[in-house]
């Protein structure tokens, strides 16, 4: 079994938050951000006025509060749709 996400919407597997700080402070859990980067896994076929210009394997960066978390077989995802998704990392 697999998610297809339908229209617009894309699903994003968000990158791990960082650990540690770059001078090598250890971050708790309680205080460690959400990560606003993630890998598209799956999109939808786009609507009839909007294509879908995101494709499988793009890494993304997204707002703080866009989408929904999701939980599949073990593993966190956002479901999201293709306009809250702000750039493209190439």
């Amino acid at each position: 079994m697999s998610i297809k996400p339908l229209a617009d919407r894309v699903l994003i597997e968000p990158a791990p938050a960082e650990t540690k700080t770059v001078g090598g402070i250890i971050i708790p859990d309680t205080a460690k951000e959400k990560p606003l980067q993630g890998t598209i896994v799956a999109v939808g076929k786009g609507t009839k006025d909007e294509e879908m210009v995101l494709k499988e394997g793009d890494t993304v960066l997204y707002g703080k509060y866009a989408g929904t978390e999701l939980e599949f077989e073990g593993k966190k995802y956002l479901i999201m749709r293709q306009s809250d998704v702000v750039a493209v990392l190439v």
